[in-house]
């Protein structure tokens, strides 16, 4: 199941990236609403993650909504030719904080505007198109109509590539006999692994899969194996956690978020973490049965 290397780089798009790059969803408020509580803090961590070689950011309008994307802003333009911004559509904040579907023509294209005029961009290097038929997670139905309006906007120079998130692998599938599918992004991690067999088939195609929650989001990964692991190699279980995601495929690049420049750096650091073949084996049990 786990590869024996973990190449530095991928493809995302037309771009070669490095494979640890930044999420940048918890520079919003809580519970991704509202301002951050320090945002000098949050513009620092963005700096940090650029200076430190990340050239892969994950984000979207609907963080904030609107906050994070300008805080990347002003953190980073103008950008570095290398610097690889994938954002989000198809969801929309209610009033409370809500997240709610937003799948109309009309509203992908407002997403893709906002998501331009907040980043400072002419065209968006990588959207990805959120399925939202359950918050929760991927459920089946077709995808066609807001995929076919999302390509359109790509007809028309605003996208350059178009990536689907939260989806099944019929919806994988669909979506490629629509448009190219440049990357598929679906919570993954250690111990939920319902993805196993779509990401060795993205592999064998040279799709990268991102794993969003790759540390276990709301919800931090916790598991004595994973602790046991971590502390007989000296490091934090969460770069324990990185780095068996990074061994796992070579087509999955990571996107794990902090509003901390001292955590960023733990988490890049996991990109140097050697992991033995017996602690793969212990890491590859900590896996949660896969749901049928």
């Amino acid at each position: 199941m786990s590869t024996t290397q973990t190449p530095s780089a991928f493809t995302l798009g037309d771009r070669a990236v490095q494979r640890l790059g930044y999420g940048a969803m918890q520079l919003a408020g809580p519970g991704v609403f509202g301002p951050p509580k320090d945002r000098e803090a949050a513009l620092a961590v963005l700096r940090e993650a650029v200076a430190s070689g990340v050239d892969h950011i994950d984000t979207s309008d609907f963080y904030g909504p609107h906050i994070t994307n300008q805080i990347i802003r002003e953190a980073l333009a103008p950008y570095a030719k290398d610097l690889v911004i994938v954002t989000k559509i198809g969801a929309r904040r209610s009033d409370t904080g809500g997240w709610l579907p937003a799948f109309s023509p009309e509203e992908l294209a407002q997403a893709v505007h906002d998501n331009l005029r907040n980043l400072g961009l002419d065209v968006l290097d990588v959207v990805n198109l959120r399925i939202m038929f359950d918050v929760h997670g991927p459920v089946e139905g077709s995808i066609e109509a807001p995929l076919a309006a999302l390509a359109e906007l790509q007809r028309q120079g605003l996208v350059r590539h178009i990536g689907l998130s939260n989806v099944t692998p019929a919806q994988v599938a669909e979506g490629r006999r629509i448009c190219r599918i440049a990357c598929v992004q679906n919570q993954y991690n250690l111990v939920h692994r319902n993805d196993d067999a779509l990401i060795d088939d993205l592999a064998r195609d040279g799709i990268p899969y991102v794993p969003f929650f790759p540390l276990g989001g709301f919800t931090p990964l916790q598991s004595s194996g994973l602790s046991d692991v971590a502390q007989r190699l000296g490091a934090t279980p969460m770069q324990v956690a990185l780095a068996w995601l990074l061994r796992r495929s070579p087509n999955i690049l990571l996107i794990p978020g902090t509003s901390s420049v001292g955590h960023l750096r733990e988490n890049l650091a996991a990109g140097k973490l050697a992991l033995p073949a017996d602690a793969v084996e212990a890491l590859d049990r900590v896996a949660a049965p896969v749901a049928e």
